[in-house]
């Protein structure tokens, strides 16, 4: 992988466009993108845009039954459509890591994870059709909230009650937004395939671990304060799913160590892989955090700093990074985020999630 490193992070910034309204290679014709909002990753596979059996591997199949393509907007549908398989900005990426080391090997196993090992972690969303069902919502709720009588301090935080028609129709669009993101991931999977196969040959191979949301709202069974399980509505901001073995929406093969939990850390550092644990669901209705967090603003990363030198500090580390703007590069410099190591062992010690393998970056495209 070394030794075609640098041919291998190019090929894959070419194929696989990143940056702020970046348009990717799938195009969709008249009706496609409706169909693509109801049935997620699987319309991508389906297209050839993947394997069967990356489905498997995908939270909740890659799609959300509830979806409501109608309650996505126009401008929505317009952001969207030329989208699919980008990275877009901010501090989405796509790394090529190897795993550095392996904490819990039957896990590990499990997971088909080795040490030395090349991986691909992907960190991207709905781009800017979820963007805009995010705009349309809080303006739809914001004015909503009064016939509700509902006070906040900030808008941001626009709600209306579930079983309104303000929160179904939410729930319907964020719900195909979702499926976007799925497919979405799916399709940079599938060019992040090819562009191994350009540079190591027709037998490479690209298996997907697993895909999991970290900003969405679903329906689960939960145990609350201490009582029977009932159905709530479980809504992961900045935090990703963590069930425990045993499990039923774990996928088959890993059901008997837990669900795959990916956290990334930062581009200098490191990213981890966990298996989700019992301590989640009795805490954090099996949760846990989806990254390290940052410790400065994107403006305070940013001042001082020469983008050349931040490039030349990780080379010389070992790590090459590609971006669309200085900004992709200096926003997102390893010292803005916590140290990853630190926030897992808290994890890992509060029984939330077990670890298994520390990963380390080789390539980085970032926005």
């Amino acid at each position: 992988m070394r030794e075609k490193l640098r041919e291998l992070v190019l090929q894959l910034f070419r194929d696989i466009p990143s940056g702020i309204g970046g348009h990717g290679y799938v195009k969709l014709a008249a009706g496609d993108l409706e169909a693509l909002l109801a049935q997620g990753a699987r319309w991508m596979v389906e297209h050839g845009y993947g394997e069967e059996t990356d489905i498997e591997f995908i939270e909740s199949g890659g799609m959300l039954r509830d979806a409501d393509p109608e309650k996505v907007s126009a401008r929505a549908h317009e952001r969207g459509r030329p989208q699919v398989a980008t990275l877009g900005s901010g501090n989405h990426f796509l790394e090529i890591q190897y795993v550095q080391r392996i904490f819990d090997q039957a896990a590990a196993e499990a997971l088909g994870l080795k040490e030395d090992q090349a991986v691909v972690l992907i960190h991207t969303g709905s781009r800017g059709l979820g963007h805009q069902v995010c705009t349309d919502y809080v303006r739809e709720m914001n004015s909503a909230m009064q016939r509700y009588g509902i006070h906040l301090p900030d808008r941001q935080l626009a709600c209306a009650p579930i079983q309104s028609p303000e929160g179904q129709a939410y729930l319907g669009a964020m719900a195909a937004a979702a499926n976007y993101a799925w497919a979405n991931r799916q399709g940079i999977t599938h060019f992040a395939r090819k562009a191994m196969q350009r540079v190591f040959g027709g037998q490479a191979r690209v298996r997907v671990i697993y895909d999991v949301a970290h900003n969405i709202a679903k329906r689960e069974w939960h145990v609350v304060d201490g009582g029977e399980r009932r159905e709530v509505l479980v809504h992961r901001k900045g935090a990703t799913r963590a069930f425990p073995a045993g499990h039923p929406e774990i996928p088959a093969r890993y059901r008997h160590v837990g669900q795959p939990v990916l956290i990334p850390g930062s581009m200098g550092t490191a990213s981890w892989v966990l298996v989700g644990a019992e301590g989640a669901m009795r805490e954090t209705f099996g949760s846990v955090c989806h990254g390290a967090g940052r410790m400065m603003s994107r403006t305070a990363a940013k001042k001082g700093r020469d983008v050349k030198q931040v490039q030349k500090a990780l080379e010389e580390q070992g790590i090459l990074v590609m971006s669309e703007t200085r900004d992709g590069i200096l926003e997102e410099v390893p010292e803005a985020y916590k140290d990853v190591d630190q926030v897992i062992e808290v994890v890992h010690n509060a029984g939330l999630a077990r670890k298994v393998a520390r990963l380390r970056p080789m390539g980085v495209i970032k926005g």
